[in-house]
């Protein structure tokens, strides 16, 4: 059960006050609630898309555990068409603002630098861009602002993602890539980062098995490990659940094993579940260290 931390340079729910800026730290492996804010979400599309049920929804993860709400405006689902800045700030602003009341930490799930800009402004915390901080804009919109990032690995992009990614070594190439990409934003004045695999995301379910058995070895690093293998494709093709709302147990199954493994983090659909399921895997580990 290790000991992780993030960075800000703004107050953060729960965070302690440094000579840099805010920290905050925690042990074991927390969750990351989704909100998804979209019509098209590949699992809970259109659930969210008012701000009293994200609201309603937000204030009862919050209430199981739940570390940080991702807010989502726009789908990256393989095959999902992009959508303009301003549909996607209309559909994530009024949610950030109505979190606020909650006081808890807050991830926007983001490509676009204007959108976690003006979320940032919102009261937005946390920037996770499934693309890892690849425009130099969106590395200047975190630095500026003090606030932490989620770089994530994905091989070509969510249209076309999944027409026969290939590598030659997808654990060594994507820990290779994340740890050089943390260690340049970073230099840029980005305070912090979480890592993420990105599991499904320009990879076959081989390259996906490969990357979860290997959480070790990336969570070996300096930076806290994200993993998101929620209700993913990946489940189906190993378990045969088509629909996608039906693969809780499989993802509750990848992200145990992830936060066996030193997973600081996981995002999930099922979020109190996982609340709940971390909290007795951790329970059990403690009697076994003790």
């Amino acid at each position: 059960m290790g000991s992780h931390q993030l960075s800000f340079r703004f107050e953060v729910p729960g965070g302690r006050k440094t000579s840099e800026g805010w920290t905050v730290t925690w042990q074991g492996c927390a969750v990351m609630g989704i909100l998804n804010a979209t019509p098209d979400s590949f699992s809970d599309g259109g659930r969210h898309f008012s701000v009293d049920a994200a609201l309603a929804s937000a204030r009862s993860m919050r209430d199981s555990g739940v570390f940080m709400l991702d807010v989502g405006g726009e789908s990256t689902r393989p095959g999902s068409d992009p959508v303009d800045a301003a549909t996607e700030l209309d559909r994530v602003l009024p949610v950030i603002r109505a979190l606020r009341e909650l006081d808890v930490l807050i991830s926007v799930d983001t490509m676009k630098p204007e959108v976690a800009a003006a979320a940032l402004k919102a009261g937005a915390h946390l920037i996770n861009d499934v693309t890892g901080l690849s425009q130099p804009e969106m590395v200047r919109v975190c630095a500026e602002a003090g606030a932490a990032a989620c770089i994530m690995h994905m091989q070509g992009e969510p249209r076309t993602m999944q027409h026969q990614p290939s590598y030659d070594d997808v654990v060594a190439e994507v820990h290779g890539y994340l740890r050089e990409r943390a260690a340049e934003v970073k230099a840029a004045g980005v305070p912090s980062v979480l890592l993420d695999p990105g599991i499904g995301f320009g990879k076959t379910l081989e390259h996906n098995l490969a990357l979860i058995r290997a959480v070790g070895d990336l969570a070996a690093g300096e930076d806290p490990v994200l993993m998101a293998a929620s209700r993913k494709k990946t489940i189906d093709l190993i378990a045969d659940v088509p629909q996608a709302d039906q693969r809780d147990p499989g993802s509750l199954a990848l992200h145990l094993h992830s936060a066996r493994q030193g997973a600081a983090m996981v995002r999930a659909h099922a979020a109190a579940e996982h609340v709940q399921a971390l909290r007795v895997q951790q329970r059990i580990e403690q009697a076994v260290d003790g």
